[in-house]
């Protein structure tokens, strides 16, 4: 039976900038690295523990074989986030509220993958289990 998610793989363009985007602004920690001939060419990046990002470097054909929509990650204060990305550079939507009655910006990541930012309220459908209604 699955317990919970371990992690999810993403293509990188450049482990410098990834790192500085997920570690620098977004606050994962870097985990372990892969190491290939003595060459770094991915990391784990820790969200919580037990929950980790993977970035593998070296695919020319990242974008043509992305195949993720995006990542959600549950912010604690996405107003404080939105300064934090704006501050250091990243381009990030205003927030809004979602159908699912939770709070919600967008980014992207270095090499694209859109990322998804929520922060619940007491009335979000993650916390009352009712089903959001699309339009």
């Amino acid at each position: 039976m699955v317990k919970k998610l371990a992690h999810v793989c993403i293509g990188s363009s450049n482990l410098d900038a990834t790192r500085k985007f997920y570690c620098g602004c977004l606050g994962l920690k870097e985990h372990f690295n892969f190491i290939k001939e003595g060459k770094n060419i991915g990391t784990h990046l820790e969200i919580c523990h037990g929950s980790y990002l993977e970035f593998f470097t070296g695919n020319p054909k990242i974008h043509e074989d992305n195949v993720i929509r995006h990542i959600c990650f549950e912010v604690g204060s996405i107003d404080e986030l939105i300064e934090r990305l704006r501050k250091d550079g990243y381009e990030v939507t205003d927030k809004k509220m979602g159908t699912d009655k939770s709070w919600q910006a967008w980014t992207s990541d270095p090499d694209g993958v859109k990322i998804e930012f929520h922060e619940y309220t007491l009335t979000s459908s993650q916390m009352t289990k009712k089903d959001c209604v699309l339009s």
